[in-house]
């Protein structure tokens, strides 16, 4: 189950976003892991005997992020014990990446030990970061 603004989001009103930016807990060391998805992903079908783009639901229901140590901690520890929480959702797929950099540079996660993020990886452009009128 994920949590947003304290209720558990269902993905009803998910049709508005591109992603969120996310935040696992584990219950039990207390660490955690800041982290990004997109409620859509790519996807291919033939069309007149051409490949035509499309995109997909994704597996943002089930996911739990991309941590190696994060997942040996939730295969250790079970899901259970992990709380997974929707810090923000965004519109577009760069708003979605800015937004989990910038998290993850305010919170100083990787000078951290009580966090399971090991990377910063990014490529944004400033057009994704200028609130249009």
């Amino acid at each position: 189950m994920w949590l947003y603004e304290g209720k558990e989001f269902t993905g009803e009103d998910a049709s508005d976003y591109y992603g969120f930016v996310y935040e696992i807990q584990c219950l039990v060391n207390s660490k955690r892991y800041i982290g990004r998805k997109y409620f859509t992903r790519a996807a291919y079908r033939q069309v007149k005997g051409k490949k035509k783009k499309t995109r997909k639901v994704s597996d943002w229901e089930n996911y739990y992020g991309s941590s190696p140590s994060l997942k040996k901690d939730i295969e250790l520890y079970g899901e259970d014990n992990f709380k997974r929480t929707i810090l923000k959702l965004c519109k577009t797929r760069g708003d979605t990446n800015y937004t989990e950099a910038k998290y993850l540079f305010e919170r100083e996660a990787l000078e951290r030990d009580d966090y399971y993020n090991e990377w910063i990886s990014c490529k944004i452009g400033k057009s994704s970061v200028i609130k249009k009128t």
